[in-house]
C-alpha cells in the first residue's frame, strides 16, 4: 500500500496546495479533499509547512531532504488525478 498525504480545506476560502519540487500548485475549494501520492512504494516521508491560504508539501526518500521524490500526482475529492493549476482563480497571478 502506497504512502499518502491528504490535505482538507475545512476553512471557507480556497486554499493553495502547492507542491515542491516543481512548484506545481492545486487549488482547494472549501470542502475539498485532496492526496499527495508518490508513484513509486517506497519509504517516503512528508514536509509540510503552512502559511495564511497554502499548504507546501515535500516529498523525501526516507526523510531525507537531499533525496526528494520527484514522481508523484495529486488526487481529489472524487479520486480523480488533478493537473497544475486545479482550480487555480484568475487573480491568483499564476500562468
Amino acid at each position: 500500500m502506497k504512502n499518502k498525504l491528504p490535505v482538507e480545506n475545512t476553512g471557507n476560502t480556497d486554499v493553495c496546495l502547492f507542491v515542491e519540487p516543481y512548484g506545481e500548485d492545486f487549488w482547494m475549494k472549501p470542502g475539498d479533499t485532496f492526496e499527495v501520492v508518490p508513484l513509486r512504494d517506497s519509504n517516503v516521508q512528508f514536509s509540510v509547512a503552512i502559511a495564511k491560504d497554502l499548504f507546501t508539501v515535500w516529498l523525501y526518500e526516507d526523510g531525507d531532504p537531499y533525496n526528494a521524490v520527484l514522481d508523484y500526482e495529486v488526487v481529489g475529492t472524487n479520486g480523480e488525478k488533478l493537473a497544475c493549476g486545479h482550480q487555480r482563480p484568475a487573480d491568483s497571478g499564476g500562468g
